[in-house]
């Protein structure tokens, strides 16, 4: 069943962060420019924000100073209709202030669109890089990684990196800008009362050290339990007919449980640690903030510092916390972030398939195909075939028969070069294909496997899949030849039934005629037929017969064999076992040899097993 979780596996603490800090940067090496755009607006925003609260400060100072002036005055016996409030200096004043925070605003917007941009753009280039390298992998790599692990990557951990450039980048810019900004404004209000407000950094710095790297930990086993969780429900998603036809909900439930179980602890402690820092940090700035407002009240008093400066100054405080608890989440944001830049990165340093060309002499041979002494095993795994041999003519049809695990796929996947050869050569019209571009030996071939592949989409679209540039016509008669047609037609949609992931809205047999179709379009010069006729109707099994036929007919051919009966007058018959050819010849000299081939079609017949 096919493994594929959404969750972000194992994230954690990267192990080269600025390494992989200055890789994910270069992506963006070509839009510099934007980037000190980006920065200037940013920094400017910042300031209009710092700026504000000392300047609408004054309107406070300004009606502190009519009230008390007419207060004077009133104790002087003068007779006052209204305060002497000066409100058009006021007015002044609140205009001003709109328009420092409009501009804030309108720089801050420009900054973030911007930015959008240079970081959608980066992003693109990584997914279009990554997607390239994972063409170049070699076919052991899919073998060693699970769906879910590569789709972690691709999807979760490239998102993670998104969110970090578009929005984490700026913000570690703007925190850092508001810090020193605000403090510079504390200092020009009262040095006295900044040293104050100052006591509480290091204390919450303490904070940050000691809760956020607990925090990640937990974050780190949170991710790992939701992959896993993601992993359990597609596969059982994937495979209910299975499930239910074993009986297995029960099981299947209880290890749902486990697992989530499993996930609701990592989750709990993750958000519970990291949910302390900002409860702490807002403990920590009130009790700066009492002390600042009882000194600030008693030097107002004094006459010492204005009335507005200390509203100001207490707008201050409140905004010197916000970066302080800004860059403490940016720290442990920026490190998972940089664990899935690392976890990307990975991909693209993974080993490609290596091309061996050699130049190695073209030979005169009468043979479209030729094995000669292929050996090959999976990385780390002794030799499935040690000494393999084989010739196949322009137009022969080679059916390939032997037991479960005798190595039938494995010639396939030498053949199309999933896998390189460990020895001996294997040669097309007389040149290596280690000497051959991969994708220009698959030109040659197309493949009608047992388990019927289909993508999400129209019917018309899974078959053009087998040649893109083909007419309407050709798309028409490959599938009248496959015995497509007829069924498409009796669907309300026809050609457009779109198609959902597995296929499953069209039956098997229908599926099977879609891929012949899709072969038929593709029109290759050899043809691979893994033969998966035994799992449907006896009239749907005739239509695939035929269309098989009929796209064998005339084209070199080779046929993995589940049922002997099937490739009778197959050119030559490759029987193996144990990774190794045993015997070679047709149906008929196999037969009067009485060896292996024999056993298996005897055995075949007698109990109606298919190998």
């Amino acid at each position: 069943m096919a493994r594929g979780p959404h969750g972000m596996v194992g994230q954690r603490k990267a192990k080269n962060f600025w390494g992989t800090t200055r890789r994910l940067l270069s992506y963006m090496s070509n839009r510099i420019f934007g980037l000190i755009v980006v920065m200037i607006l940013a920094i400017t925003s910042v300031i209009f924000q710092i700026r504000t609260p000392k300047v609408l400060g004054k309107a406070t100072t300004e009606i502190y100073k009519g009230v008390m002036k007419g207060t004077s005055e009133q104790k002087a016996g003068f007779d006052l209709r209204e305060l002497p409030i000066n409100y058009d200096k006021i007015l002044h004043i609140v205009l001003i202030v709109i328009l420092m925070y409009l501009a804030a605003a309108l720089f801050s917007f420009f900054q973030q669109l911007i930015m959008t941009y240079i970081s959608q753009n980066t992003v693109y280039k990584m997914r279009k890089d990554l997607k390239g390298k994972m063409r170049r992998l070699p076919m052991n790599y899919y073998d060693t990684h699970s769906n879910g692990d590569i789709m972690s990557r691709a999807v979760n951990d490239m998102d993670n990196v998104a969110g970090i450039l578009q929005q984490n980048l700026t913000q570690a810019v703007t925190s850092v800008v508001q810090f020193v900004g605000t403090l510079w404004m504390m200092f020009t209000i009262s040095w006295k009362l900044t040293l104050i407000a100052l006591i509480t950094v290091p204390v919450s710095a303490l904070v940050v050290g000691v809760v956020a790297p607990k925090s990640q930990k937990y974050f780190a086993a949170q991710q790992k339990s939701l992959g896993l969780i993601n992993d359990q429900v597609e596969e059982n998603f994937s495979g209910q007919q299975v499930l239910k036809s074993f009986n297995k909900q029960a099981d299947t439930i209880k290890a749902f449980k486990q697992e989530n179980e499993n996930y609701y602890k990592s989750a709990w402690k993750a958000q519970f640690v990291s949910g302390i820092v900002m409860p702490l940090m807002t403990f920590l700035n009130n009790i700066g903030y009492v002390f600042v407002a009882i000194i600030g009240g008693v030097q107002v008093a004094n006459g010492s510092v204005t009335l507005g400066n200390i509203q100001a100054f207490l707008q201050y405080m409140n905004q010197f916390s916000q970066p302080i608890s800004q860059m403490a989440n940016l720290m442990n944001t920026i490190q998972v972030t940089i664990a899935s830049a690392e976890r990307i990165f990975e991909v693209m340093d993974e080993e490609e398939m290596k091309e061996t060309k050699a130049d190695r002499p073209v030979e005169n041979s009468d043979n479209l195909i030729e094995l000669k002494h292929v050996q090959f095993g999976y990385q780390g795994k002794e030799l499935l075939l040690t000494d393999y041999n084989l010739e196949v003519k322009a137009g022969q049809q080679v059916a390939i028969v032997g037991p479960t695990g005798a190595g039938k796929t494995t010639i396939i996947n030498l053949l199309e070069r999933f896998y390189d050869i460990s020895g001996g050569s294997i040669r097309m019209k007389g040149v290596d294909t280690r000497d051959l571009d991969r994708e220009k030996v698959r030109q040659h071939f197309a493949m009608v496997l047992q388990d019927t592949w289909l993508f999400s989409g129209t019917i018309y679209d899974n078959i053009k899949y087998g040649r893109e540039d083909a007419t309407d016509e050709e798309i028409m008669a490959a599938a009248k030849a496959a015995h497509v047609d007829h069924f498409v037609r009796t669907l309300p949609q026809g050609y457009d039934t779109i198609l959902n992931e597995s296929g499953s809205n069209v039956s098997q047999g229908q599926r099977q005629l879609i891929t012949i179709a899709r072969a038929f379009l593709a029109d290759p010069e050899i043809l691979i037929l893994d033969e998966a006729t035994s799992s449907v109707d006896t009239r749907t099994e005739v239509h695939i017969q035929h269309a098989m036929e009929r796209l064998l007919k005339d084209r070199t051919s080779f046929v993995v064999a589940h049922r002997l009966s099937t490739i009778q007058n197959a050119d030559n018959i490759i029987v193996m076992n144990h990774g190794s050819v045993v015997e070679t010849g047709t149906h008929d000299q196999l037969l009067d040899q009485d060896g292996f081939y024999a056993d298996l079609y005897n055995s075949q017949f007698a109990s109606g097993l298919s190998f």
